[in-house]
C-alpha cells in the first residue's frame, strides 16, 4: 500500500467571536490557508487532485459547498475538485484521513485536507435552529426518538457526565483550564506557532494589520479569575472558562504520495502511521477518544509511552483529563502548546488546525511520534498517528 506523507500544515491564528477575524468571509478565510499550502510547498496548483474541507455549520456564508467556494476564491485552478464534509468537531481531521486514504489507495497523489469555521458569521447550530424556528423540522427523527426516548443529545451534558463519571472536581477542571492558558502563553512568547500560522490581513480602527496571534489566549489569566467564572449549570462543574472558546479560523494540510514527493521535489514533514475512527455512546458522547485511542495504538503496534506528543482536543476540560486517566499518558506530553480552552475551537477547522500544531511541534521538539484525537458529536472519535520524517 502507498504511504501517505504530510508535506506541510498551516492554520490561521484564532479569532474570538466578534473579534479580529469577524470581518473576513469564511470562504476567503479558507482560501488563505489553501493559498499558504501552495505557496509554502511550491507544488504546482494543477497537481492537486482534490480538496477535502471540514465544516460543521454548512449554512449561510458556509453553504453552497464551502470547500468548492474556497477553491474558487484561492489560487487553485477552477479545475480542482473539492468536497465539504461534516463529522462534527472532527470534520477536518476526517478530511486528513480521507485525503490519506485516497493517497494510500493509489487513486490520488496530492490532496489538500482543510477546514473552516467562522463561528461569528455562521453561529454554531444555526444550520439546525433556523430551520426549526421556521417549522421546517428537527434532526431528531421518530426512529431516533424511539431508540433514545426522552434523550437530549448535548455535548455540554456529556461533558458534565464525564466529569462525574471520572470523579473530577470543579477545582481540577479550573486548574486544567489555567494550565492551557499558561502553555499557550509560553508557546506564543517563544514563537512556537510561527511556522504554522498564516497571517491574515484585517481592518481595524487603527488601520490595516496582520492577524498572527491567537486572540483567545488570556495573557492575564489567573487561577482565581478562572475559578470565579459562573457555572453553566447551577448543579454542574463546568464553566465557560473550562470549555473550548468559540473561534473563527481555517487550516489546511497537504497530503501526498511518495511518487508526488519525487515528481514535485517536495520535502515531507511526517508520514501518516495510523488512521482510526470509532463510535460509541451518543449520550455521554465525548468519551469516545479514550476507546478510539486504545484501538489505534493496538492497530499501530504501539504503546501510549511510544508517543511523544499528544493533541487531544480541549472541547471541555473533562475530555482530555479523562483521556489521560484512561490511557495513563504522560500529562507533560499533552497539548504542550495549549489547547482549545485557550486557543479556540473553530469546529470544522480544528482537525487540520491541531495537525498543524502537532506536525510543527514534533519538528520543534525533535520528537518522533504524534497522536491526535477529537471527541465529536454523536459519540464518534478520530485518531491519527503520525511519524516525523
Amino acid at each position: 500500500m502507498t504511504t501517505a506523507y504530510i508535506v506541510d500544515a498551516v492554520r490561521t491564528a484564532g479569532g474570538r467571536r466578534g473579534g479580529r477575524l469577524a470581518g473576513v468571509h469564511p470562504v476567503d478565510l479558507l482560501a488563505k490557508s489553501l493559498d499558504a499550502i501552495l505557496d509554502r510547498s511550491g507544488i504546482d496548483p494543477h497537481a492537486i487532485d482534490d480538496v477535502v474541507t471540514g465544516c460543521v455549520s454548512q449554512a449561510g456564508e458556509q453553504a453552497g459547498q464551502v470547500g468548492r467556494m474556497g477553491v474558487l476564491a484561492s489560487k487553485l485552478p477552477e479545475s480542482t475538485p473539492a468536497v465539504s464534509i461534516d463529522r462534527q468537531c472532527g470534520s477536518s481531521q476526517q478530511a486528513i484521513q480521507f485525503a490519506a486514504q485516497a493517497v494510500m489507495s493509489g487513486t490520488q497523489d496530492a490532496v489538500i485536507a482543510s477546514g473552516v469555521e467562522s463561528m461569528t458569521r455562521v453561529p454554531m447550530g444555526s444550520n439546525m435552529t433556523l430551520h426549526m424556528k421556521e417549522g421546517l423540522g428537527n434532526y431528531m427523527s421518530d426512529g431516533v426518538k424511539d431508540k433514545y426516548p426522552g434523550v437530549q443529545f448535548s455535548q455540554f451534558m456529556g461533558a458534565e457526565m464525564i466529569a462525574n463519571k471520572h470523579g473530577f472536581s470543579k477545582e481540577e477542571l479550573d486548574a486544567f483550564a489555567f494550565e492551557s492558558h499558561q502553555r499557550a502563553i509560553a508557546a506564543t512568547e517563544a514563537g512556537a506557532f510561527a511556522n504554522e500560522i498564516v497571517p491574515v490581513e484585517i481592518e481595524t480602527p487603527e488601520g490595516t494589520e496582520m492577524h498572527t496571534i491567537d486572540e483567545g489566549i488570556r495573557f492575564d489569566a489567573t487561577l482565581d479569575g478562572i475559578a470565579g467564572v459562573k457555572l453553566i449549570s447551577p448543579d454542574g462543574k463546568i464553566t465557560a472558562a473550562s470549555a473550548s472558546q468559540i473561534c473563527d479560523g481555517s487550516s489546511a494540510v497537504l497530503v501526498v504520495s511518495e511518487e508526488a514527493l519525487k515528481r514535485h521535489n517536495l520535502t515531507p514533514m511526517a508520514r501518516i502511521h495510523n488512521l482510526t475512527v470509532t463510535a460509541g455512546d451518543p449520550v455521554i458522547m465525548l468519551e469516545e477518544p479514550l476507546f478510539a485511542t486504545d484501538k489505534a495504538l493496538k492497530r499501530a503496534g504501539l504503546k501510549i509511552d511510544d508517543i511523544d506528543l499528544y493533541e487531544v482536543n480541549e472541547a471541555f476540560a473533562p475530555v482530555p483529563m479523562a483521556w489521560l486517566k484512561h490511557t495513563g499518558a504522560d500529562p507533560k506530553k499533552l497539548n504542550v502548546h495549549g489547547g482549545a480552552i485557550s486557543l479556540g475551537h473553530p469546529l470544522g477547522a480544528s482537525g487540520t488546525k491541531l495537525m498543524a500544531t502537532l506536525v510543527h511541534g514534533l519538528h520543534r521538539h525533535g520528537k518522533k511520534y504524534g497522536l491526535q484525537t477529537m471527541c465529536e458529536g454523536g459519540g464518534v472519535a478520530n485518531v491519527t498517528i503520525i511519524e516525523r520524517v
